[in-house]
């Protein structure tokens, strides 16, 4: 349901636009890097960032293109190099994906991976962009691919232009110069562009943008070819994906910022609508700008009509732009654009990384490495199962350490330290300890092998506290029940609980369990383990006397 909250006017209208004129001179750049052209960019700001915030879940989120987007984005525009329909077909699928991620609850889940991932494809993203744009400052035109653009880069040294290097390095020093009390007036990236386009009158040379198309975007609709069909499919999906990690982690930002709680679904279903529409319109696609959002709360921005009114103003200022926008030089945008890419380096974790957990510092690094010299998707899907691996090894480790308590099992009731004692040692207590996971229970049958080689006449097996078991614990319990069983053990077990017992019996799991020996109580368990052990032993005396 869309609904427009005109509580907070005053400042939603100063936060959109502080926003707009942020997002101006950001989209001019990203849509040149993208390759579609600088409109394509700033259409991309309008539709997605007024989408997103018309039925996002994140009322201050302003949304439109980003370094992420625009990394994947490029890389599918240069490989269907003159089949603009299937491009923004990807971007239409992406749209809808993260439409279907909404309706099938994923946003919560979007936001469950592991820090050092996002740490390292984001760092990843922010050397891309700067590899890309350093043909730019120098005042060539490098290719869209990574490690061609990389491996180009001494050649563009030896073919500098003095010209386009005066105006890059210019807005590259105003960029980061700036002072943040100007900021109010005159944003950072918006002085930076003033500043390199003045220097390029002043010492002309440098390539310029050239005639913008104005007016309104072109219509695309979707299109099918089988032959491109995997590379638009799995453009999509990273897109989708990237997409809407990248927009939670800014309503992330936006909530720690106004104490509020975002939408995530909805905050998805906002970010398909738009950057379906967009990929309709020949626009670059987009997500949650945490820059832009960030601006326009500290503005006074509260409410989606921010969100809106930015996307407002820049289709206002598009309608007009041509002429004047004609005369940016590319070097201006790739000095802005490269101050975008190092602060989209996770420099505060580079920092500190060293002094962490060395795993998560080898799995950022090696996402890190993957991002830039293969590709986003491989990043991302490799740091993820590795670092659930690493998450499960862990938990195994700490499983592992509680059973092996359990099966030093050291009683603290008395009449059952007494009974334990007057054992002998022929009673053991197998405690599980917890809920058993995969990687704990691969371990568990050699160590139950292990402690009840020697003197062990009867086995308790206590799941007092063992919620629920998955099949691979169950096979486990199966595995050391038979054991105990096939060894002339006796065998009893108290604490099992219902949904426990429900999956050992439909995996016939529980067939070497003696449904007679089971029992409330640990105690209980201990009474019948000692006196059947006494009888066995007086049976045993009883046919020894007979012989």
């Amino acid at each position: 349901m869309i609904k427009l909250d005109f509580s907070h006017l005053r400042g939603d209208i100063f936060g959109g636009v502080t926003a707009a004129v942020v997002a101006l001179p950001l989209a001019l750049a990203f849509g040149v890097a993208s390759g579609a052209g600088p409109i394509a960019g700033l259409y991309g700001a309008i539709i997605v960032g007024f989408f997103a915030s018309l039925f996002g879940g994140t009322p201050t989120n302003v949304s439109g293109p980003t370094g992420p987007m625009v990394v994947v984005f490029a890389g599918l525009f240069a490989s269907l190099s003159g089949q603009v329909d299937l491009v923004f077909t990807a971007v239409v699928l992406a749209g809808v994906l993260q439409i279907v991620f909404a309706v099938l609850g994923f946003g919560q889940y979007i936001r469950l991976v592991p820090y050092p991932v996002v740490s390292g494809f984001m760092s990843g993203i922010g050397a891309i962009i700067i590899i890309l744009q350093i043909g730019r400052l120098l005042g060539g035109d490098p290719p869209g691919d990574t490690l061609k653009a990389l491996t180009m880069i001494p050649e563009m040294v030896t073919q500098h232009n003095w010209a386009a290097i005066s105006v890059g390095a210019t807005a590259l020093l105003v960029g980061y110069l700036w002072p943040s009390r100007f900021s109010t007036f005159m944003p950072g990236p918006l002085a930076a562009l003033i500043a390199g386009t003045v220097v390029s009158f002043i010492i002309p040379g440098a390539p310029v943008l050239g005639d913008i198309p104005t007016g309104l975007p072109e219509f695309h609709m979707p299109v099918y070819n089988q032959d491109a069909m995997w590379l638009v499919l799995e453009a999509a999906i990273i897109l989708a994906v990237l997409g809407s990690i990248d927009s939670l982690l800014t309503s992330l930002v936006a909530d720690n910022m106004t104490r509020t709680q975002h939408k995530s679904n909805q905050e998805l279903i906002g970010q398909g609508i738009g950057n379906g529409i967009a990929g309709l319109f020949s626009a670059i696609p987009g997500a949650g700008a945490t820059m832009r959002t960030v601006i326009n709360i500290r503005a006074g921005g509260r409410t989606n009509l921010s969100g809106i009114i930015h996307s407002v103003l820049l289709l206002a200022v598009v309608l007009g732009l041509g002429p004047l926008a004609s005369q940016i030089p590319h070097a201006a945008l790739a000095g802005i654009l490269i101050k975008v890419g190092v602060d989209i380096i996770d420099w505060n974790y580079v920092r500190t990384a060293h002094r962490g957990p060395r795993w998560d510092l080898v799995l950022m690094a090696l996402v890190l490495g993957l991002t830039v010299f293969v590709d986003l998707i491989t990043a991302v899907a490799t740091g993820v199962v590795l670092a659930a691996l690493a998450f499960v090894r862990q938990v195994a480790q700490a499983q592992l350490k509680e059973l092996q308590t359990g099966m030093a099992h050291r009683a603290t009731d008395p009449e059952e330290f007494q009974l334990l004692a007057d054992s002998d040692g022929h009673v053991t207590i197998f405690d599980f300890g917890g809920p058993l996971s995969f990687g704990a229970v691969a371990d568990l049958g050699h160590q139950f092998r292990e402690r009840t080689r020697k003197g062990t006449d009867a086995i308790i097996l206590d799941f007092s506290r063992v919620p629920y078991l998955d099949v691979s614990a169950a096979r486990a319990v199966e595995d050391i029940t038979c054991d105990a069983k096939h060894s002339g053990k006796e065998l009893f077990f108290t604490g099992l609980g219902p949904e426990a017992a429900k999956t050992l019996s439909a995996l016939n799991a529980d067939h070497c369990l003696p449904a007679g020996n089971s029992y409330e109580t640990r105690l209980e368990a201990v009474r019948a383990a000692v006196d059947k052990i006494s009888q066995n032993k007086e049976e045993q005396e009883e046919e020894e006397e007979e012989n």
